[in-house]
């Protein structure tokens, strides 16, 4: 098991070949995907012969940057998969931020959690200079998530997904985190901290 990253609950680890029947499992919730497509399972052959070789084909091309599977260390289980990665037509020192958890890692922190350690990880590490997230701007509690972790709401707008959503347009929120705001509230924090 390759180990990208480690929380004080998760681990983030590199996706293998084995991984396909999590990311059935996962991506056939009908509520996971409620707000990726309304609800559709993804079928097996589209994360065999598409997804999981997409994920995979980041560890080559960008060091530091990918899919991440989000295993429980209390259990071993196996809860989804978060993505740190320059978003399409960006340069490295922008990372877009995302994550797609099982019900029953839902509520808990996990989000949260492993979103902070990401971002860190990217303004720390990677040379990233902003990070940004996207959302259905219904899909309150994944934009909890994004708000929990230090990204603050940079706009709203319509999207139309072809196929998904019986083609009809759906309004999505953007946020995002600049490294300077980033080192600001870091620095509250540990102010905060000693007093």
């Amino acid at each position: 098991m390759e180990v990208f990253l480690e929380t004080e609950r998760l681990v983030l680890r590199r996706f293998t070949a084995a991984d396909v029947d999590h990311l059935v499992e996962l991506d056939g919730d009908p509520e996971v995907m409620r707000f990726v497509n309304g609800g559709a399972p993804t079928p097996r052959v589209v994360i065999e012969s598409d997804i999981l070789p997409s994920f995979l084909r980041y560890y080559e091309r960008f060091e530091g940057y990918g899919f991440w599977a989000a295993i429980e260390k209390a259990t071993g289980e196996f809860l989804g998969w978060f993505h740190f990665r320059p978003p399409e037509g960006a340069g490295p020192d922008e990372a877009e931020l995302g994550y797609r958890l099982r019900k029953s890692a839902w509520g808990k922190g996990y989000g949260t959690e492993v979103s902070r350690a990401l971002i860190r990880r990217g303004f720390a590490e990677l040379g990233v200079q902003r990070v940004v997230a996207s959302a259905a701007a219904a899909n309150i509690a994944s934009r909890r998530v994004m708000e929990k972790a230090g990204l603050a709401l940079v706009r709203t707008y319509r999207i139309t997904w072809p196929g998904l959503f019986d083609g009809a347009e759906q309004e999505d929120v953007e946020y995002a985190l600049r490294k300077v705001d980033w080192e600001r509230q870091e620095a509250a924090g540990a102010q905060r901290a000693e007093s």
